[in-house]
């Protein structure tokens, strides 16, 4: 994810790649003759480096909250990679330093900066849908036994990666599912793990009930040979929208007419539906990303920075999310309902 990181800093309007740390010899090496910047092993070189204006956290998901505490700490303003952290004390700590530095932190969630899904949102937030009755998300991906023996051996861990297909593969769902619908006030779920060989699970279970009387599902799988689709169902007292794989496949809103419905639905399933067969996606391929949402969201941060802004993701709008999917392996821990706390 680092160098994906490089690749869309490249390309960034407002952005400069200065410098890169790693701790694998190689792959620091191979990308700084690639990006042609300074490269180091020493994240206090970094954090001391007068050229960094902004660190971009991309190490495993339970090491963010420390490694970006030092660099707020440091004078310097935070990207930090989803989730962004994998307990909602970490978060907190986060949200601390950022108030006590006055630095800026953003947190990756791209799902939120892709043209179908704000069109969704600013529908919700119009009243079009009408008052909202479910929010069903599901996540039918593949991952081979191979991907879990990344360097460090951290994916597929309660401590460094929070979880398995629900907290790395299926957390931009939840983001986007709590994003759209208001915050969740409680949560019934249930996981497993049934074709890999890790700690955590892949297959996770979910009833959501909002703060809004909304009722929602989340189901996530890193088991579903050869990777299937990710999926939205949102619907309202007005309306409904079906989303897979990232493509519109139905938008139907109540209006003055049926032919005023058909004829908007037309246009949104020209600017948003499938415009073809792809050759490979995210759901087998974690790198086969379909638009580039990283490079988006950096030039968002850029942004904010020059006008002295918040940024977009901050730190706070991403807590619920943690949240959300720590509350949902605590009811399959214990088979009972948990309550969250921002309802």
């Amino acid at each position: 994810m680092g160098v994906q990181h490089c690749k869309d800093l490249v390309d960034a309007q407002g952005c400069e790649l200065v410098a890169i740390c790693d701790a694998a010899p190689e792959r620091l090496e191979k990308n700084r003759q690639e990006y042609g910047v300074k490269a180091t092993d020493s994240y206090a070189e970094i954090l001391a480096d007068p050229d960094v204006d902004v660190v971009n956290i991309c190490t495993p998901s339970g090491t963010h909250a420390d490694l970006s505490v030092q660099a707020l700490q440091a004078g310097k303003h935070v990207v930090c990679e989803k989730p962004p952290d994998v307990t909602v004390e970490a978060v907190d700590r986060m949200i601390a330093a950022q108030r006590a530095t006055g630095k800026k932190l953003m947190v990756v969630f791209q799902s939120r900066f892709e043209p179908l899904y704000r069109k969704m949102y600013e529908t919700i937030q119009e009243g079009r849908l009408g008052s909202l009755i479910g929010l069903h998300g599901t996540v039918n991906w593949w991952r081979a036994e191979s991907y879990f023996k990344s360097p460090g051996n951290w994916k597929g861990t309660w401590r460094l990666d929070g979880g398995g297909s629900l907290a790395n593969q299926g957390v931009h769902t939840a983001d986007i599912l709590q994003w759209l619908g208001g915050p969740v006030a409680e949560v019934y779920g249930k996981f497993g793990r049934f074709s890999h060989n890790i700690e955590t699970e892949d297959k996770t279970v979910a009833v959501l009930t909002f703060a809004n009387g909304a009722l929602g599902t989340l189901t996530t799988t890193t088991a579903a040979y050869p990777g299937l689709d990710r999926s939205f169902l949102i619907h309202g007292s007005k309306g409904s929208i079906v989303v897979e794989d990232d493509e519109l496949v139905r938008w139907r809103l109540m209006a003055e007419s049926p032919d005023a419905e058909a004829e908007e639905e037309r246009r949104m399933l020209e600017q948003f539906g499938r415009k073809g067969p792809r050759d490979s996606s995210v759901a087998s391929d974690p790198f086969a990303f379909a638009w580039r949402g990283h490079l988006v969201q950096f030039e968002a941060m850029a942004e904010a920075i020059r006008t002295d802004a918040p940024p977009p993701n901050s730190i706070e709008t991403t807590r619920h999310t943690v949240e959300l999917l720590n509350a949902i392996y605590e009811s399959g821990r214990t088979g009972q309902p948990v309550r969250l706390g921002a309802t």
